[in-house]
């Protein structure tokens, strides 16, 4: 019988997706492995593979298209001995499919990992009464609109309720208006069109919105509306760990006349974080509404700068990693996050987080946490300042750091301890290795 190809959840977030592209026709034979199609999400394109061999015996979902719901029909493939008859009109003409709890969904599944199952949503308590399951998305939308969310049936997995279902209370104007939501700096933010009437005609390039930036726009301002932010500043001479870090990348033997790996300050900072988290593991924390997660391992991730918008990949456990390790994994998840080739797994989890913006002459600045972390570190450029030793004014190359902290999971004290844990590493490198 005809086998369904359905929108494939490439993380356990995710409710929609771009179709960006077929590699196959109606007609053609596929076997299992062969990349179908490409399927683009806020933070990366992922080809998917059909894990069943066939031909395609239709296309219901366009290339180019936007927003197509996770386990929507997207495609029909047929078995051997099958045409296009057998194509039953209910499975053709469907414009969604229903979506079957802890069930796997698709008959497609992402390369190069198999995309995980969708998590239950978290939950909220309205008004102090029952708890109401909804996705993320469907809150921020829901808050901005005005909308009480247990007034909302939910269509997704064991009843949560998504983005659909949101959209849909909108449309019937079923949903009674949240009597928190008129104080929403979301709901009281000024449209598009009141910002350009400000603005003379023709006086500015009008730049759509693609997904990244509007992920970012949302997670960003989500974070410093629900994030209570605390900040602390620390300095950290440089002068040994820059001498230690020349003698290393000096004795890296070569490859194919390329030396093996160049460490650079950024390697030192990512590794002396995860170690002074190892030092302070209170601080090693993620908040949840039940519960804070204090974690066993020091997952690090390292913001990337890609064309506009962010990337965040993560070094697992990178306190039990070699400076030359953590330097060849840093630049190959930076290339591949620049060119949008990450797996969500690649980019998720973790409790911290390091923004480096040294290179670009920057010597302080405050970092937005990214939840579910913590902490996030914001390190500045060395730079050549005097300082007073025994007395005496010197000259020592000083880097400031400056770590924002979620004050629901890491209190004012423990963050101080966890900065000067980072100091202590960062200006007595020797100690990263014994």
């Amino acid at each position: 019988m005809p086998i369904d190809i359905l929108m494939p959840a490439l993380s356990p977030t995710m409710e929609v997706g771009n179709l960006a592209k077929w590699h196959v026709k109606e007609g053609d034979s596929v076997s299992a492995g062969d990349i179908i199609a490409e399927i683009e999400t806020d933070k990366a394109t992922m080809e998917i593979e059909s894990i069943d061999e066939g031909t395609v015996g239709k296309i219901l979902i366009a290339e180019g298209t936007v927003d197509v719901p996770v386990n929507q029909l997207i495609a029909v493939l047929l078995e051997d001995g099958e045409d296009a008859s057998a194509i039953k009109a209910s499975s053709a003409g469907a414009p969604k499919a229903s979506p079957v709890p802890d069930q796997p969904a698709p008959s497609a599944v992402p390369s190069p990992a198999a995309a995980p199952e969708p998590l239950a949503a978290p939950s909220i308590a309205i008004n102090g009464g029952a708890r109401v399951f909804a996705s993320p998305l469907a809150r921020r939308i829901a808050a901005a609109e005005g909308l009480d969310l247990a007034a909302i049936s939910g269509s997704g997995p064991k009843g949560r309720i998504i983005k659909r279902d949101v959209e849909a209370a909108l449309k019937s104007g079923g949903a009674k208006a949240a009597p928190f939501a008129a104080s929403s700096p979301m709901a009281t933010s000024m449209s598009g069109d009141k910002i350009r009437a400000m603005y003379e005609d023709g006086s500015y390039e009008e730049i759509p919105h693609n997904a990244m930036r509007k992920i970012v726009a949302e997670r960003l301002t989500e974070s410093k509306q629900t994030v209570p932010h605390f900040y602390l500043t620390i300095e950290c001479e440089l002068d040994k760990l820059l001498a230690m870090r020349k003698d290393i990348n000096g004795q890296a033997p070569e490859t194919d006349g390329k030396p093996a790996y160049r460490v650079s300050v950024n390697d030192f900072v990512i590794k002396a974080l995860a170690m002074a988290l190892k030092v302070t593991p209170m601080a090693n924390a993620t908040w949840t509404d039940d519960a804070r997660l204090i974690h066993k391992h020091s997952d690090v991730g390292v913001a990337v700068a890609v064309e506009d918008g962010l990337f965040t990949p993560v070094i697992r456990s990178a306190d039990e990693k070699t400076l030359s390790t953590i330097s060849n994994e840093m630049k190959d998840l930076a290339g591949r996050a620049r060119n949008k080739k990450l797996a969500p797994h690649e980019y998720q989890g973790g409790a911290t987080a390091v923004s480096n913006l040294g290179m670009f002459g920057i010597r302080e600045f405050s970092a937005v946490i990214n939840p579910p972390h913590g902490t996030i570190l914001a390190v500045g450029a060395g730079t050549p300042r005097p300082v007073v030793k025994d007395g005496e004014v010197a000259v020592a190359t000083i880097m400031s750091a400056t770590l924002s902290c979620d004050h629901r999971v890491v209190d004012g004290a423990l963050g101080a301890e966890l900065l000067a844990a980072f100091k202590g590493f960062i200006e007595k490198p020797v100690r990263m290795f014994v």
